[in-house]
């Protein structure tokens, strides 16, 4: 009995070669291409294209443009690293050497943020339909928002950036479309860091009918593009959380692990949540604001430590932060919140609300009442009798 051959088999005893050797020849082919490619390349290029490593197609099309500077690229690189320097040199690095990244570099990547995306209080001048007050019910909703969904505060915190920066690259916008600003800079915040993010159904049922699902997407666009798609800052949270992780690690071989008191914690970013809403607070950069609501909890001894600033970068954000930490001294001490689906040891990283604008009215009360002069304020926290009693 003949047994009978697979097509495989037959195959090669037709043609004298295999699957294995028609591979073989296909990949001689390709490299013989790649080899006269790589000589046409070299032959067409230009010295600038050569120097920083374009491809012939892409020197052609650049020279034929002739908009383009074939020296940015290095020039870029070169700004970069006197930049990343300057950072290294004025603000040391409080971590320690780590067994997953050099920590120099770690840092100076933060820092450099600080720079690469501004943000500032003149963004109001752009618009004289708006005033400073709509900012701050905005971002108290958004709170809101964060904790009806328990969204984690660096959600709430990306979301207050790209609201602040997209205002600042616009002219004159309209009080009605704040909140689709607010609720679409929330809704993209959330998929960056968020690991179940809200369905847009879900944001857009919360404004009770303002901002419909289209809408929001419609203004996403919008807003990634007046970003640049510039979408990781260091936020006044990561900043703070830096800072007490640093203050409090006891273990320096698990720095990813939170070695902090819970309580404390949640102290220093409610008096984070009051300041933000006042639009004075981005008159400074997010690392010093994170250091001084530290210095009202912290030894300031500690905070430069952990942080890098000297007296002088603090001092007068400490110093206007005052009136808001009082004002919090006076209402009932925060408490940790229970979250279903929340473990405890996660309670503390999400987004809490609490009567925010009541407390802002507060500080803007002391103010008219000149109860805060300057020169009353040091950078150490106040003992504990200090705290209990009223100002």
């Amino acid at each position: 009995m003949t047994r009978r051959s697979s097509g495989r088999l037959q195959a090669k005893a037709q043609h004298g070669s295999t699957h294995t050797d028609k591979i073989a020849k296909v990949k001689k082919q390709c490299n013989r291409k790649k080899t006269q490619n790589k000589r046409l390349n070299a032959e067409t290029q230009t010295p600038q294209a050569q120097e920083v490593g374009c491809s012939g197609d892409i020197a052609q099309e650049v020279v034929c443009r002739g908009d383009v500077d074939m020296e940015a690229p290095v020039k870029v690189m070169q700004d970069s690293f006197d930049q990343s320097t300057s950072f290294q040199c004025s603000r040391p690095s409080p971590f320690p050497q780590l067994s997953w990244g050099r920590s120099e570099d770690v840092w100076i990547k933060m820092v450099s943020k600080e720079v690469k995306y501004t943000h500032s209080k003149s963004c109001m001048d752009r618009h004289p339909r708006l005033q400073p007050k709509m900012r701050a019910v905005l971002l108290d909703w958004l709170m809101e928002v964060c904790e009806a969904y328990v969204l984690h505060r660096q959600t709430f915190y990306l979301a207050q950036d790209f609201f602040d920066r997209f205002i600042l690259t616009q002219d004159d916008v309209e009080k009605e479309r704040l909140q689709l600003i607010g609720i679409t800079a929330l809704f993209i915040a959330s998929k960056i860091e968020e690991i179940y993010p809200p369905k847009i159904m879900e944001l857009a049922y919360v404004t009770d009918g303002a901002c419909l699902e289209e809408e929001i997407l419609q203004m996403e666009l919008v807003m990634l593009k007046a970003l640049n798609w510039n979408l990781c800052p260091e936020t006044v949270v990561s900043w703070m959380k830096l800072y007490v992780q640093m203050a409090s690690v006891y273990d320096f071989t698990n720095l990813l692990v939170p070695q902090f008191s819970q309580e404390t914690y949640i102290r220093i970013t409610q008096l984070l949540d009051l300041c933000i809403l006042d639009i004075n607070s981005l008159d400074f950069e997010y690392g010093v604001l994170a250091a001084s609501a530290c210095c009202h909890y912290i030894s300031f001894d500690i905070v430069q430590k952990v942080s890098g600033l000297t007296r002088e970068a603090v001092e007068d954000c400490v110093e206007w932060m005052a009136p808001f930490a009082a004002t919090i001294i006076n209402h009932e001490s925060v408490k940790l919140k229970d979250f279903a689906k929340v473990s405890s040891d996660d309670r503390h990283n999400i987004q809490t609300h609490a009567n925010h604008l009541i407390m802002l009215q507060e500080v803007e009360d002391r103010r008219m009442d000149d109860l805060f002069p300057l020169d009353v304020y040091p950078l150490t926290p106040p003992s504990s009798t200090e705290k209990s009693s009223t100002p």
